[in-house]
């Protein structure tokens, strides 16, 4: 069974172009336009995997991180970061929040689900 990917982005064409390299590569894919609707989706569809971007309405990735790894069967699900912004800082409070990963937006597709499938074997 393929794994199923929840994407939480603020931007549709982020949330398409996800959609359209991961399907690409096997994957399933759920989305959310923030992390308000994120994690209502992460509890419906219960994914192998979580992608989030940082700046976003409502609730951010680091708020979504926060509330997601609050409930205790989603602790062990990898979270991966997809944002333009990749100072020390950022990924510093991300991986407190509990981030597994982070990857620099534009992504490259291979390497992107490259990462997918070392941390959601």
């Amino acid at each position: 069974m393929s794994k199923l990917i929840l994407t939480v982005d603020d931007s549709a064409s982020m949330r398409m172009l996800l959609k359209t390299s991961l399907s690409a590569q096997g994957f399933r894919i759920e989305s959310a336009n923030d992390g308000v609707q994120g994690l209502e989706r992460m509890q419906e569809v219960e994914p192998d995997l979580l992608i989030t971007d940082i700046n976003m309405p409502h609730m951010d990735g680091f708020e979504l991180i926060e509330a997601v790894r609050a409930l205790p069967r989603f602790r062990g699900t990898p979270i991966l970061v997809l944002s333009t912004e990749f100072t020390d800082d950022k990924k510093a409070r991300a991986r407190g929040a509990g981030a597994t990963g982070w990857i620099t937006k534009p992504f490259d597709p291979v390497k992107l689900g490259s990462a997918i499938r070392k941390v959601c074997p």
